[in-house]
């Protein structure tokens, strides 16, 4: 079976086998996405490479931001995460070109793709076959992976350690297993990956948390505090959302706790 192929949804960028097909994304078809109201659109990677590339920019001296040129789906990023004991790819994104390739094999490939939550798994088997790793994604997520591979391994508990100092941890929320990389030495206070596990508001003063951004679907307040409180165990001063944009470095613990007080839990 080639877990490689297949047909990709161009709203929010999953990749399914075609042997799988249906006619609508169960991704999108959930509350927590959405089908275009002209109905449903697939796209493949012949025409994402006839049509995109991928763009980096470095957000620090270990982290570098990848995300398709033009936009794409839902808009979201990877973010290489260069570590001594082996590179790991935080989410995913539709499109894995030659140069890209050509260019993490230079920084050492990858030991570990991670994933946030189902909506940016994205074409995940081809770039852990392309790079020959495993793919990491919470096992409360497991309902919601339409191509499965044997590189995949469902973690399970609230935290999970990887190598040097980098772990993941479930917060929950948008996902029953939405999850962040803590990377301690990534920034003189600590890194949080959040994918959109929480968003980062536009402004760069407020961090939110929602059951479907796009629907403006809440989360149960207590649901809220949970993440928050997980969210404190850890030392940081430096977020990344799932956009380019949407990024807050020096001050971002001082801005949850004001957020949390927004919440009033």
């Amino acid at each position: 079976m080639d877990l490689t192929s297949g047909k990709i949804c161009s709203t929010c960028g999953t990749q399914y086998p075609q042997q799988e097909l249906s006619g609508t994304c169960v991704i999108c078809a959930d509350d927590r996405q959405y089908v275009p109201a002209g109905g449903q659109v697939w796209t493949d990677r012949s025409q994402l490479h006839d049509t995109f590339h991928v763009s980096w920019q470095e957000l620090g001296p270990r982290l570098s931001d990848l995300r398709l040129s033009p936009r794409f789906a839902i808009g979201q990023r990877a973010i290489l995460v260069r570590s001594p004991g082996g590179n790991v790819l935080w989410d995913c994104i539709p499109l894995l070109d030659e140069q890209t390739r050509i260019r993490i094999e230079a920084l050492g490939g990858l030991r570990a793709i991670a994933l946030s939550h189902p909506h940016f798994c994205s074409n995940m088997n081809e770039w852990a076959e392309a790079f020959n790793c495993e793919i990491l994604i919470h096992a409360s997520n497991s309902p919601w992976i339409v191509n499965r591979t044997p590189r995949l391994n469902l973690w399970q508990g609230d935290m999970l350690y990887l190598w040097d100092d980098l772990s993941l941890l479930k917060l929950g929320g948008h996902f029953p297993g939405s999850s962040v990389l803590y990377a301690p030495s990534l920034s003189a206070g600590g890194t949080v990956l959040l994918g959109d596990t929480l968003m980062v508001s536009p402004n760069g003063r407020h961090l939110s948390a929602m059951y479907s951004y796009p629907n403006r679907m809440p989360l149960p307040l207590q649901t809220v505090a949970a993440i928050f409180d997980r969210l404190d165990m850890l030392a940081y001063d430096t977020v990344h959302s799932y956009d380019r944009a949407l990024s807050i470095y020096g001050n971002a613990r001082q801005i949850a706790a004001t957020s949390r007080e927004r919440y009033g839990v």
